[in-house]
């Protein structure tokens, strides 16, 4: 890439589209990561149950129907005129069952109310990701990508984050309790969510895609399109060894964000305290997610994914060392406390910088005239990897009864992805650019 094109300025297309990762990250802050977990966890652990337990089996919930039909769907949006639609469907779903979560305390609603919000919260990041050819030229992806995440980070996840802080911690000087102020926050994701999405749904087209068959239903041409794709992926070692090892390092990256806070609150972490310190992650995460970009096109994006996955090898054991530290009463809740913000800082580094760098190298490999089909089965790999890493996390918590042994088996997925990205290094970097 000549440093001329690095340098154009934003299209009011790529603008808009970037503006979905502001619109939508509030939703992975509040909802996903601090403020909604910790809350679940309170309300079933006031009910007898096991809440990080449940919040395991809660997050892989919706995961398993979207990931059974990514496929379809993104084989469904890729024909001319269906993008939009399609994504709507999941954008309705995502906002209307996160605002329903605000009107209610049973802990069975609430988690079958977030399993659907979060089907339509990753949903239409399936349809958004593909989108990405449509804004933008193979070589500006790692940059856009990057300035999603990054805007998503600053804006979308930290303005009504710090809101949501504010009210939890003084709104009780304004008669606000902390069950109050929990459901103003998810009231806020919801509007938050849907106003800033009005962008996106205005200037983003579809360029890229298929006529709609005529002398045959779209579900048939959809279901041979499938077909056609899965072979192509299988076929294309490239495609093949990477979509493999994203399959496993995505799951990582998942299960640390969607269980740290609800692995906190059952060590007896200060709530207050955990939120404090992913707000720092958001911060981080900001400028990292730009210098990932910048580093993509200097080293090659493949070597920055490997450094992001070491990098949260690094993460996985130290969070067990925080469990295992005050499980056997080695050190106390302050020192926990301490390393949970050292893993804050960490996860900043690198969360935004790996999903940004696998969209965009994803992106960069596949035709984009058929972009919503293989994002379809990128999505049904992240989302199957959605399901495994709650799932392995819940499992060994039932099996030996502590949460540092749960975190400590997610290191096996970063391992396992790493292994596959040697076996077909060749491969990965023979038509690397």
């Amino acid at each position: 890439m000549d440093s001329g094109t690095a340098k154009t300025k934003m299209t009011k297309q790529e603008k808009s589209w970037i503006m979905y990762d502001w619109a939508n990250s509030v939703y992975a802050t509040i909802m996903m990561a601090a403020v909604f977990p910790i809350y679940f966890s309170g309300v079933a652990n006031n009910a007898g149950q096991s809440g990080d337990f449940w919040w395991g089996i809660a997050s892989s919930g919706g995961m398993i129907v979207l990931a059974l039909v990514a496929p379809m769907v993104g084989a469904l949006a890729n024909f001319i005129g269906y993008k939009k639609r399609i994504f709507l469907i999941f954008l309705v779903l995502g906002i209307g069952f996160t605002l329903l979560s605000a009107f209610s305390n049973n802990w069975v609603f609430l988690m079958f109310g977030y399993s659907i919000s979060l089907f339509g919260f990753y949903g239409s990041n399936l349809i958004y990701d593909s989108f990405l050819s449509d804004v933008t030229t193979p070589q500006r992806m790692d940059m856009i990508s990057g300035y999603g995440f990054a805007l998503g980070y600053i804006g979308g996840s930290t303005i009504p984050f710090l809101f949501s802080i504010a009210l939890i911690t003084f709104g009780s000087n304004f008669g606000i309790d902390i069950t109050l102020a929990v459901k103003i926050s998810i009231v806020i994701t919801a509007l938050w969510w849907g106003l800033f999405t009005i962008p996106f749904l205005k200037d983003v087209k579809q360029l890229y895609g298929m006529e709609k068959p005529k002398s045959h239903p779209i579900i048939r041409s959809a279901f041979s399109a499938v077909l056609v794709t899965a072979k192509k992926i299988f076929l294309d070692k490239r495609l093949f060894f990477f979509i493999l090892a994203y399959f496993f390092y995505i799951d990582g990256v998942g299960t640390v964000m969607r269980m740290a806070t609800a692995y906190g609150a059952t060590l007896g972490l200060d709530a207050t305290g955990m939120i404090l310190a992913l707000l720092v992650t958001q911060l981080v995460a900001f400028p990292c997610s730009i210098w990932f970009a910048v580093l993509s096109r200097r080293y090659g994006t493949l070597k920055i994914i490997y450094g992001a996955i070491f990098v949260y090898l690094f993460i996985c054991l130290v969070g067990f060392i925080m469990g295992f530290g005050l499980e056997e009463s080695y050190f106390g809740v302050d020192t926990a406390l301490i390393l949970f913000w050292t893993l804050a800082v960490l996860v900043g580094t690198v969360q935004g910088g790996i999903q940004a760098a696998s969209r965009a190298y994803y992106c960069q490999i596949i035709p984009p005239e058929h972009s919503a089909e293989f994002f379809g089965f990128f999505d049904i790999f992240g989302k199957f990897a959605a399901v495994l890493g709650p799932l392995i996390y819940s499992v060994t918590l039932g099996i030996f009864g502590r949460s540092s042994y749960s975190i400590l088996s997610i290191v096996a997925l970063f391992a396992i992805a790493l292994v596959i990205l040697h076996v077909g290094k060749k491969h990965l970097q023979e038509k690397q650019e």
